[in-house]
């Protein structure tokens, strides 16, 4: 079950008329690979008419910014995270972080394109970033990212693999980072396997057994880990230019 504050500030972006992909922790939840967080993380697109409707729901929430840089479009375009606070009663404590450009994912009109929606008994709305989307934003400098990335995938491969499509193969193949479960995917589906090679050069490896994909899997994370860390360095110099003017 979705926890009451979640569910307040879902729903007062609704009443807003916010655009907002609910992601992070608490969409994980959704996708069956639960993980505890205190905060909610959104995708928002950052033109006028979303930031204005936004400013009005961050008011009826009681919410506050908490930390550099402030709301505004120029610093959410250009990347960086805004942290925020919210007093309402059935919120209260709840941090909110807003992100309108993320690392490795398309521009907000695709990712709302191609969204996850699911609807509560209340009325309650929940819009999420579709999972491949998820499982590419969760690929950070964070140890505590990538046991959610072999999660989802592992949920999602338990819940369909009875009765997969040809886009879900494909996106198993593309993002598991459990060993066994790639050898048995390469197993299930050779032809899927060597077409996606070129995007994915590790699958090269199943036919050299579980050490050497154990091997594939620690080289694309250290990878993946290495940009996350080149994305986010001048974005970090500019919050410390700002903490310093401030």
């Amino acid at each position: 079950m979705i926890p009451n504050p979640i569910r307040k500030v879902l729903l007062t972006f609704q009443n807003c008329e916010v655009r907002a992909l609910l992601m992070g922790g608490q969409a994980c939840v959704f996708y069956g690979a639960a993980e505890f967080s205190r905060d909610a993380d959104f995708a928002v697109p950052a033109h006028a008419e979303n930031l204005a409707n936004l400013r009005r729901a961050m008011a009826d929430l009681e919410a506050e910014v908490i930390a550099v840089p402030p709301l505004t479009a120029e610093h959410l375009n250009r990347g960086h995270a805004v942290h925020l606070r919210c007093h309402h009663g059935e919120a209260a404590g709840l941090r909110v972080d807003l992100m309108a450009v993320l690392r490795g994912l398309a521009p907000f009109p695709e990712l709302w394109a191609r969204r996850t929606t699911l609807g509560a008994e209340d009325g309650t709305r929940f819009e999420l970033l579709a999972l491949a989307d998820l499982v590419t934003a969760k690929k950070t400098q964070r140890d505590k990212d990538w046991p959610m990335v072999r999660r989802l995938v592992e949920a999602d491969y338990a819940a369909h693999s009875e009765q997969a499509t040809t886009a879900q193969v494909r996106f198993w193949l593309r993002e598991a980072r459990t060993p066994q479960l790639l050898l048995e995917l390469a197993a299930r589906f050779p032809a899927e396997c060597i077409a996606l090679v070129k995007a994915r050069p590790l699958l090269k490896e199943v036919h050299r057994g579980l050490a050497a994909v154990e091997e594939a899997l620690e080289a694309e994370q250290r990878y993946e880990r290495a940009r996350d860390r080149a994305y986010w360095e001048p974005l970090k110099r500019e919050l410390e230019a700002l903490r310093r003017r401030r």
